[in-house]
């Protein structure tokens, strides 16, 4: 079973887009252990990730865990997979030579270029993180040279997009996913989109161009688009609320999703009592399409079965933003056109990466 830790509410950035609330609440020993214990209850494999707020402000739940899951896995036999999703500004050799140990795959939240736009630290005079993270993601990349970079496009940062990417490229990084920032503190305009279809189609032409000369950088979404074409892993058969993967809160409490976090309704237990197992189910079998996605041509390809991000959007979990849709064709169209340059470019090697991403 997979569960992301929320091992603490608190940050020690202050990101202009963010959408999570800042709170002093951070797990206990005693919600971690048994968190660690559901893990490896059902299913044949168990795996955590490590998730906040910022996840290295609780290192020593971190450690603890790892510890005792190695334990458990000699003790029942049952493999366990570890990753974790920081900020990066507290990575150092120490933690990473125990993740790499561990085998964990690290994603850091890093906007390349645009990094100064939104991400600042918190309560700190002279708040510009580029500097740090370059030199974090340098450390990241010796110990585990397939760490992935997650960068967050507000519309402000939008004329950094393309170098963003070959910058993260240039930097080391072998796979990139960027997404645009949503939510009630960024505010999207025509004239945003308009610049962001013209970055994103010069990203196009600079990832033909790399996969013409024998790179296989991954960036997300254009290669995640077209990848879910070939395989037909769309967005809407990967997402099942409370199966794949469930968060834990400071307090023990079990959500479907992170963007359920707090809502009663979607209350799926607890780690000390355990799974709400028909409320799990029924969540999971809902029809998540939008009643206005129906018809349209795109609707598999779309991330419109995406609750939590309806959620985030619209504040209904079944209703699209208007923002999203745009969007979501402008992906894929531009994807499209990318995939095909490159299948013309070397056919046996386009389906052996792009099925793989």
């Amino acid at each position: 079973m997979l569960l992301t830790l929320y091992l603490t509410d608190n940050c020690n950035m202050d990101c202009s887009y963010c959408v999570y609330e800042k709170h002093p609440d951070n797990m206990t020993s005693d919600v971690l252990i048994k968190a660690c214990d559901l893990a490896f209850s059902r299913g044949k494999e168990a795996g955590l990730c490590f998730f906040g707020g910022e996840p290295l402000l609780k290192k020593d739940l971190i450690y603890e865990a790892l510890e005792y899951c190695k334990a458990k896995s000699e003790k029942t036999g049952i493999k366990c997979s570890f990753t974790m999703t920081t900020n990066g500004t507290l990575l150092d050799d120490e933690f990473l030579a125990k993740a790499k140990s561990a085998g964990m795959g690290i994603a850091v939240s890093f906007d390349g270029l645009a990094q100064d736009v939104c991400r600042h630290f918190k309560g700190v005079e002279d708040s510009r993180s580029f500097d740090v993270l370059e030199a974090k993601s340098r450390l990241l990349l010796k110990y585990l040279p397939s760490s992935v970079a997650m960068t967050t496009i507000a519309p402000e940062a939008v004329p950094y997009y393309f170098e963003s990417v070959k910058y993260l490229h240039d930097l080391g990084f072998k796979k990139v996913a960027f997404v645009i920032a949503y939510g009630k503190k960024v505010s999207w305009k025509e004239s945003d989109l308009i610049a962001l279809k013209e970055q994103l189609e010069k990203t196009a032409g600079y990832l033909r161009d790399l996969y013409a000369s024998g790179d296989d950088f991954i960036m997300g979404p254009l290669h995640s688009k077209i990848s879910e074409y070939l395989t037909g892993n769309y967005p809407a058969k990967r997402c099942h609320l409370g199966v794949k993967q469930m968060p834990v809160t400071p307090c023990g409490d079990l959500y479907p999703c992170t963007s359920f976090i707090g809502d009663a309704d979607y209350l799926l237990g607890n780690v000390f009592d355990g799974v709400n197992e028909d409320k799990a189910v029924s969540l999971s079998r809902r029809d998540a399409l939008p009643e206005t996605c129906r018809e349209c041509d795109l609707k598999q390809r779309c991330t419109n079965s995406c609750g939590c991000a309806n959620r985030l959007n619209t504040g209904f979990e079944n209703k699209v933003s208007p923002l999203q849709c745009s969007y979501e064709r402008m992906v894929i169209d531009i994807a499209d056109r990318l995939g095909e340059e490159m299948y013309l470019i070397d056919e046996a090697r386009f389906t052996e990466i792009l099925s793989k991403v």
